[in-house]
């Protein structure tokens, strides 16, 4: 899964889009109405309204059956595909390319220009292009009394539809340009947002680790008092001590870190002090997992791997901590870690022999406070608060994470 892609998905608002078509079929309405009843000029009177009714039904289909508050770009192809016959036969029955109204024409693949992709557009824009050159050629005479003395030169007839026909170019042309700029500032606008977000709810938890400093002194305390009887009742039992001396300086390392975080939610602490490669950095972090962890850490990585050393990152250590540390907690024997680098991209993958990630939430992954629908699954997975920090520290330095 990559975060951060920009999403290719196009489409466009559906009650907008239903706005612009009534204005139509009410100005197709109107006219023809109009010109039949009050000028009376004769033409194909029945089957226009006909034609008209078509597109009034399909637009309560819109309304009354189609429910998504968006239209996907198939679909829009569609309906725009049939507005542009539907206005083409209208045009057919009353002049063709001379009838005043064929510049209407354009409209359905310019409005569709700067929402849909290339290749919607350009499909839009060859069937409105054909259908300018089949009503140059083939189409009804304009109503009468207008066919009775309209009579242009073959110049300047011709020269409508390649008129037309540029304008569709270069309408739908800077549409799109126009579209696609729009496009990328919303991307850029969303992802910094979703960024922005994303650091209001890790500064937050720096106060809930302040809390659950607080909380768990007492617990800690109590824990060093029974290690320290442990430690008294067992003096003299080579088999215990080592581990009883491991768990009593855990414990106290705890309590630094607790006090330390009492005080300052986001101090940092003093593991790794100086500039190292990524190499060391992931050989300090399996070393300070091997302190407190029986199991086998597997690292790879290529010899020749980028020697670039770069300043302590507190985003890079905890970062890769968290995702080391629940390798480390879910797996059973074996955590696999290989690193590939070279001076344009660093590549490091973590693994280990575990059960895996519950199928429910393996969509959500990197979320906070995700729980899994199985019972069972619940009591072994946590809130996913690890993944979610380690990522969004992870995502100040590097550009995606893959899970």
């Amino acid at each position: 899964m990559k975060f951060f892609e920009t999403s290719k998905q196009y489409s466009f608002k559906k009650s907008t889009y239903v706005t612009l078509r009534w204005i139509g079929i009410i100005g197709q309405f109107g006219a023809v109405n109009f010109v039949y009843l009050i000028l009376n000029f004769k033409f194909d009177f029945l089957l226009s309204n006909l034609i008209i009714t078509l597109g009034i039904l399909s637009n309560f289909y819109l309304i009354y059956i189609y429910k998504k508050t968006q239209l996907s770009d198939r679909l829009a192809f569609i309906f725009l595909f049939i507005d542009i016959l539907q206005l083409g036969a209208l045009l057919y029955l009353t002049g063709g390319i001379v009838n005043p109204f064929v510049i209407f024409l354009l409209i359905p693949s310019v409005f569709s220009s700067s929402n849909l992709s290339f290749k919607t557009n350009s499909l839009l824009v060859g069937l409105t292009a054909f259908s300018v050159l089949f009503l140059t050629f083939y189409s009804k005479d304009l109503p009468s009394p207008l066919s009775d003395h309209f009579h242009v030169s073959p110049y300047y007839y011709f020269s409508i539809p390649i008129a037309l026909i540029i304008a569709l170019v270069f309408l739908n042309y800077f549409a799109m340009t126009f579209g696609s700029q729009s496009r990328l500032r919303k991307d850029a606008l969303s992802k910094m947002e979703e960024v922005m977000a994303k650091e209001h709810e890790l500064l937050s938890l720096g106060g809930q680790a302040a809390a659950a400093a607080h909380s768990l002194g007492t617990p800690l305390s109590t824990i060093k008092i029974i290690t320290q009887d442990l430690a008294k009742q067992l003096e003299n039992n080579k088999e215990f001590e080592k581990d009883l001396e491991l768990l009593n300086s855990q414990v106290e390392r705890c309590n630094e870190i607790l006090k330390r975080l009492s005080l300052n939610p986001v101090e940092e602490d003093d593991f790794i002090d100086k500039d190292i490669t990524i190499r060391e950095y992931l050989l300090e972090i399996i070393a300070s997992f091997k302190e407190i962890s029986k199991k086998n850490f597997i690292f790879n990585f290529d010899q020749d791997s980028n020697p670039k050393k770069i300043s302590k990152s507190i985003e890079i250590v905890y970062g890769l901590r968290n995702f080391i540390g629940n390798a480390n907690k879910f797996s059973k024997e074996k955590i696999f870690i290989n690193l590939k680098s070279d001076s344009e991209m660093t590549e490091i993958t973590i693994e280990d022999d575990g059960d895996g990630y519950p199928r429910d939430i393996i969509s959500k992954i990197g979320e906070p406070y995700l729980k899994a629908s199985n019972p069972e699954d619940k009591s072994k997975t946590g809130l996913g608060l690890g993944l979610f920090i380690g990522k969004t520290l992870l995502e100040k330095k590097l550009c995606f994470i893959k899970f």
